[in-house]
């Protein structure tokens, strides 16, 4: 497990939930739950990542954060994963071909909240994975109109899948990619961050 990442059998699918995790907390653990279900996965990996290229500011240490993932996010089916720091990878874009090639024969979905999708158009070589990895979006609070009304969304609003049919994602040809609302938490990392319980 040099890369980082756990055995998983051929076949199966995997969800990625990538980000800085600065820190993670329950909101996070929920979504891992919600989309485990919902899509019909085998495993999700958490992949916790150097820093955001998008934001100024650097996250807390990354063993800090790993650790706090651990506490959070405690799951038989869960991996929790630092591997874009054991290759060097900066770009979603770039972990995702770097997965590929590792696990050729592994069906992954990549999973984002609404606010995600929002500005997605901003991502390094957006459409280059919306045209390669089916895309499993779950909106948060506050995130639903603009997610719907992204550049990413309207571009392949073709290939949308309804939320009723979010369990054949994971099979899907890409592109495609859900959108599915839930009950969810309004905790963020930032108000987290802002009220001092977390310090790295």
């Amino acid at each position: 497990m040099r890369d980082g990442l756990p055995y998983v059998r051929a076949g199966q699918t995997v969800g990625l939930l990538g980000g800085s995790f600065d820190p993670a907390h329950e909101g996070h653990a929920h979504i891992t739950r919600e989309a485990l279900k919902r899509f019909r996965l085998d495993r999700v990996w958490w992949l916790v990542s150097p820093g955001n290229p998008l934001k100024k500011r650097g996250p807390a240490p990354l063993a800090d954060r790993m650790r706090a993932a651990h506490e959070v996010m405690q799951h038989p089916r869960v991996f929790i994963s630092d591997f874009e720091a054991r290759i060097g990878t900066r770009y979603t874009a770039q972990t995702l071909r770097a997965l590929m090639r590792r696990r050729p024969l592994v069906r992954f979905v990549w999973l984002m909240g609404a606010d995600n999708l929002a500005g997605f158009h901003h991502w390094q070589d957006w459409r280059w994975i919306m045209d390669n990895v089916p895309v499993g979006v779950l909106a948060r609070p506050g995130d639903r109109i603009a997610a719907r009304t992204s550049p990413a969304a309207k571009r392949y609003a073709r290939y949308r899948l309804r939320g009723r049919e979010a369990a054949r994602l994971a099979g899907m040809e890409p592109p495609a990619w859900c959108f599915i609302n839930l009950p969810m938490s309004t905790m963020s990392s930032t108000q987290i961050r802002k009220s001092g319980q977390w310090t790295g």
